[in-house]
């Protein structure tokens, strides 16, 4: 389905699917299919573990070359261990020099950049801040991926059609920006709403960046994987909260008939493969995805249930819209101290 490329998704004016043809059981492989990378240079984040991982060894098998920065080396090297045209780099997300460092190696390197893909992620940890005082999970989930993409910007300009992914999450539906008290600086902690609160940037910013862009060459997506089985996101989690959800029972065993209701991890990382390689996506930017499709907006019309995956589904229109957008990048630009100009 084609459409002009003069329009944006500010306020949903995109989001509606497509008719992909692909389902929540669609795989990398189905979504790949047909697709040759070589030559292509890739950036995933978090790309060691989950369907971060899955996504560098289907962007590897079509013929790329994926750099994989990383907070944990070791545990990188382990995971990525035997996987060809891949390079392994320090990088932690809330430590802002060492993104810095990152992207001076990428664009020393005179590479032009095709796909990053902004994938890693924390979820529902305790009240932790960086050395600048920022909450954890606005940190790490988008203010990094904010200063990572800006310094990376010359390179993703240079590919002449590169695509930036931002992993985002239904769990944006937990909460909105809150623009007064972004840091939990003057309101009660709660994770879940610092959790929701970050996903919601992971829109906005796709919307932002993909109007800025898009007249550069560079087109920007945000995805909701689905309910994946078998990823360490929500390692550091309390119980409770997951029992809250009713997808545990009282012994903290996640319910046999929830289990058969997750995604595997190659169906977790095909939104991603598909938002950053399907030519189908070729005259739009800016959209949030799920199932390998453009997601609806919910309009208050899906009826979510925490343990049925398969309804917890839609983007909020706040989470699209224009003034917030636009109100985050200057905010984002304050908190990392960063103009970017993405044109």
């Amino acid at each position: 389905m084609e459409q002009k490329t003069s329009l944006d998704n500010y306020n949903g004016t995109l989001q509606k699917p497509i008719g992909s043809g692909f389902t929540a059981t669609s795989t990398t492989a189905d979504v790949i299919k047909g697709i040759d990378l070589s030559g292509k240079i890739a950036v995933v984040t978090g790309g060691y573990a989950g369907i971060g991982l899955e996504t560098v060894k289907t962007f590897v098998e079509a013929g790329a070359k994926v750099l994989v920065p990383a907070r944990d080396v070791n545990k990188a090297a382990k995971n990525l261990e035997g996987i060809r045209n891949v390079i392994i780099e320090k990088m932690d997300l809330m430590d802002t020099a060492s993104i810095d460092a990152f992207a001076e190696k990428v664009l020393g390197a005179n590479h032009s950049l095709d796909i990053l893909v902004n994938n890693a992620g924390i979820m529902w940890v305790p009240l932790q801040r960086d050395a600048r005082g920022y909450e954890s999970q606005l940190a790490t989930n988008h203010l990094g991926h904010f200063q990572l993409t800006a310094r990376l910007w010359p390179a993703l300009k240079k590919a002449v059609g590169a695509r930036v992914i931002v992993v985002s999450s239904f769990g944006h539906q937990m909460a909105s920006f809150n623009f007064e008290d972004p840091n939990f600086e003057h309101r009660e902690y709660e994770t879940l709403l610092g959790y929701g609160q970050s996903k919601t940037a992971n829109n906005l910013f796709a919307v932002e960046l993909d109007r800025r862009g898009k007249g550069a060459g560079v087109r920007a997506f945000s995805l909701h994987p689905g309910s994946v089985n078998g990823t360490d996101l929500g390692r550091v989690a309390p119980m409770d909260l997951f029992q809250q959800m009713g997808t545990h029972d009282a012994e903290g065993n996640l319910y046999p008939d929830v289990a058969r209701k997750l995604k595997t991890i190659s169906q977790g990382a095909a939104t991603t493969v598909w938002c950053a390689t399907s030519p189908q996506l070729n005259n739009l930017g800016g959209i949030y995805c799920e199932n390998a499709e453009v997601a609806e907006l919910d309009l208050e019309n899906i009826d979510h249930n925490y343990n049925d995956p398969s309804t917890l589904r839609g983007v909020k229109p706040y989470s699209i819209d224009a003034e917030n957008a636009k109100r985050l990048w200057t905010l984002s630009e304050e908190l990392t101290g960063i103009s970017f100009q993405a044109n």
